[in-house]
């Protein structure tokens, strides 16, 4: 069963990797444009959309290992 399911989203990952990769044409465009204050601007603007989710995953891990503790006391 799982080994059909795992093969299952292997193949449509493999499918779609590459309509995956294209979506970005615009970022590619701004970057080979050669201008590096553009290029380092949205190397910061993914740094910075990337960092969020990371926060909130820790802050929810965080708040889920004070609950165990405080109830196992």
């Amino acid at each position: 069963m799982f080994k059909k399911r795992n093969f299952i989203i292997l193949a449509v990952f493999l499918f779609f990797i590459k309509p995956m990769y294209s979506q970005c044409a615009m970022c590619k465009a701004v970057v080979e444009t050669g201008d590096v204050s553009m290029a380092e601007g949205v190397n910061n603007g993914i740094t910075y959309l990337m960092v969020f989710p990371y926060i909130l995953i820790d802050t929810l891990f965080f708040v889920i290992y004070r609950y165990q503790k405080k109830a196992k006391n």
